[in-house]
């Protein structure tokens, strides 16, 4: 399933802000040697994901679910200058790869990559958030908002990637997948909370975004 016409998309990257040669390069090879290259945030979304961090102005990230690094690098393009973005890779066999690309970016002071399971290395990290971005695996989505959800900053951002899965959450509830179930769960919590704004967007295969309002 595509995610939008590629002729509205073509379009709509004519009118944004065109990739860096790194982010260009980034793509390619991402393409062409790793596995599962949808995976990919490519340019639209991460142009969006550089605006949001642009406009947001946060002093602290947290990604889950690095990839190849793609992502990270686009939101580090709104960070603070002395502001640190932490970021989460299961996969060892990518470290290399990630770290390359995080050296070779003007910010990789401010790049911290931790490679392991992303629900360990969450409690590990101490202090709070203004922004995180969770592109990781879909059926613990819930548990990662359930340990954020009270380390947000007031006015903090949790953007969360792929939860229209392919349109698989307009199917039957008795028919859904562990991912798929995952994901509904985790935008009906998300919802539910009294202390977070939402909003879905139809953006490639959705973007949900919940701001923190913080405790009256």
């Amino acid at each position: 399933m595509e995610f939008i016409d590629p002729r509205l998309e073509a379009f709509a990257s004519k009118y944004s802000n065109p990739e860096s040669e790194l982010l260009q390069q980034i793509n390619r090879s991402t393409q062409v040697e790793v596995l599962k290259p949808r995976m990919l945030s490519g340019h639209l979304q991460g142009q969006f994901l550089s605006m949001i961090s642009k406009l947001h102005q946060p002093a602290r990230i947290l990604e889950i679910g690095t990839y190849t690094g793609y992502s990270a690098l686009c939101l580090v393009e709104g960070l603070q200058w002395d502001g640190d973005l932490h970021t989460i890779e299961v996969n060892d066999e990518l470290e290399q790869r990630i770290r390359n690309h995080f050296d070779a970016h003007k910010r990789c002071h401010s790049l911290h990559l931790h490679v392991g399971a992303a629900s360990d290395i969450i409690d590990e990290l101490e202090g709070t958030w203004d922004l995180v971005f969770i592109d990781a695996d879909k059926e613990n989505y819930a548990g990662y908002f359930e340990q954020l959800k009270d380390r947000m900053n007031p006015g903090g951002l949790i953007l969360a990637d792929n939860v229209l899965w392919s349109g698989k959450v307009l199917d039957n509830p008795s028919t859904y997948d562990a991912e798929t179930a995952g994901l509904v769960r985790y935008l009906d919590r998300v919802q539910a909370h009294p202390e977070y704004d939402t909003l879905l967007l139809p953006l490639r295969d959705g973007i949900s975004m919940a701001r923190y309002s913080g405790k009256d």
